[in-house]
């Protein structure tokens, strides 16, 4: 990249592997999508990794493109698609390689039933989320108005400097930081298998790649990465 990662906002939030480049980001915040859009601007990759379902990559390419939609429809996501050329791969589950991810990690882990229990309910509310995303890009679904994702909303302006945008989103990402010592066990082995996931999917793409995942993964696909 010619950007130095000083000129972007809250920079600590990319990392920079050989023929990738993984930005992290909080969904939907504004200082995100600057970082993304401005990542993706410098440069150029051949393939653009976002950390949504394939099934619902056709929404958010509707949000990128079609003018009914306001400018912030599908945040940094569908800034993502605007902002490159590049193909576009989903590389967070459902999909056949979350599954086997899914399977190789409960074997492995020998986790408790009620843990086991927790996690087949998140893949199910994932899997029906992804679906409704799926059948929202339709043209039934746009017909019958169906709702695809909900945007998140901040206590700050989009429009305010880039300044005012990273240090709300650095306080955004300290809370929520804090809030996950209180998450139930279920979430981190939930993360985990995002991870194995993603980063098996990276692995299997043409680089150069430019990959927008949540930030809390960012430290865990750089490890099964390297």
């Amino acid at each position: 990249m010619s950007t130095t990662l000083s000129s972007l906002p809250n920079p600590e939030y990319v990392r920079t592997l050989p023929e990738l480049t993984l930005v992290g980001v909080v969904h939907d915040h504004p200082a995100s999508v600057a970082r993304v859009e401005a990542v993706i601007r410098d440069s150029g990759p051949e393939t653009l990794a976002l950390e949504l379902p394939p099934l619902a990559i056709p929404l958010y390419r509707t949000y990128a493109t079609d003018a009914e939609f306001p400018s912030n429809a599908g945040g940094e996501m569908s800034a993502a698609i605007r902002a490159s050329t590049a193909s576009i791969v989903g590389i967070d589950g459902p999909s056949s390689g979350f599954s086997r991810a899914f399977y190789r990690y409960i074997e492995r882990e020998h986790l408790d039933s009620g843990t086991l229990e927790r996690l087949y309910e998140s893949v199910r509310t994932a899997s029906k989320r992804a679906f409704r995303c799926r059948l929202a890009a339709t043209a039934i679904g746009r017909r019958l108005e169906l709702e695809g994702e909900r945007p998140f909303t901040y206590d700050c302006d989009p429009a305010a400097g880039l300044v005012e945008l990273a240090a709300d989103e650095r306080s955004y990402v300290s809370m929520a930081r804090s809030a996950t010592a209180f998450s139930p066990p279920h979430v981190a082995h939930r993360d985990a298998i995002c991870e194995e996931c993603m980063a098996k999917a990276l692995c299997e793409l043409s680089g150069p790649i430019v990959a927008v995942v949540g930030i809390d993964h960012l430290e865990g696909l750089v490890s099964r990465l390297r």
